[in-house]
């Protein structure tokens, strides 16, 4: 016994340096199997989304669709197949594309008519303003006077049936109203706003444009026949009271 541990303390030290080198080899080899193994391949799921797109319902093609791989999706992002039928803004993917401009050529050529039309809307608009009254003499023309006849004469003696002047002046009636409508050639209706006083004086008189009237000095015609015409005095009408004449002028 008294041997044995002689031996064991002399050889004590040698033994502890075998097996720490046999760990530390040990260590070594285990770690280097663990790096060259190939890493365990997880289970992927193939899906054919073609059969799905004829076997499956739409919920469960849906719910198929979630669960798929990120790589396969990814792999058929540009596939028409994995369209959705969501409705989709197109106008808030980005300040560069505009929200009046679409891909389909049949609205493009319909926005392009539309921007053609209001075009000319605006073009007619602005030859019509720019159609100016010509100037004429001083023109003489019938009158239909009612000068010194009551409100009640005046109203016994208006015209019930159709005629080519009618007046729109609330509690008023004509005093001196000429008549224009025979002067001209040509024929058409034109409206007068006039602006009338208490004492029943027409201090403005404005033809509004008729686009059908060719010759403008029907306009001219209507204008003086307006600021010719005089109504009745009446103090409890607004200080510039508003109204129209209207003239429809007869082809001659």
């Amino acid at each position: 016994m008294r041997k044995v541990k002689e031996i064991y303390n002399h050889n004590i030290y040698g033994v502890i340096a075998a097996l720490v080198f046999h760990i530390i080899v040990l260590t070594f080899l285990i770690l280097s199997r663990l790096e060259l193994r190939d890493p365990t391949p997880q289970d992927v799921i193939e899906l054919d989304l073609n059969d799905m797109n004829l076997k499956l319902p739409e919920p469960e093609k849906e719910k198929a669709l979630q669960k798929a791989p990120a790589a396969q999706l990814q792999k058929m992002a540009g596939s028409n197949k994995l369209a959705s039928n969501r409705g989709v803004n197109d106008a808030a993917k980005g300040s560069d594309q505009s929200p009046t401009r679409s891909n389909d050529p049949f609205f493009d050529k319909a926005y392009q008519n539309e921007i053609a039309a209001a075009k000319k809307l605006v073009n007619d608009v602005n030859n019509n303003l720019a159609r100016k009254i010509p100037k004429i003499g001083d023109i003489p023309m019938p009158v239909d006077n009612t000068e010194g006849k009551t409100r009640e004469e005046v109203k016994q003696s208006n015209f019930k049936g159709k005629s080519n002047i009618h007046y729109s002046l609330e509690n008023r009636y004509h005093a001196i109203l000429p008549i224009p409508v025979y002067l001209a050639e040509g024929g058409g209706e034109v409206i007068v706003d006039i602006v009338v006083t208490r004492d029943g004086r027409v201090i403005k008189a404005e033809p509004r444009d008729n686009p059908g009237i060719s010759d403008l000095t029907i306009l001219a015609y209507a204008r003086q026949a307006a600021e010719k015409t005089w109504f009745n005095e009446d103090p409890k009408a607004p200080e510039k009271q508003k109204g129209t004449i209207t003239y429809t002028f007869l082809a001659q």
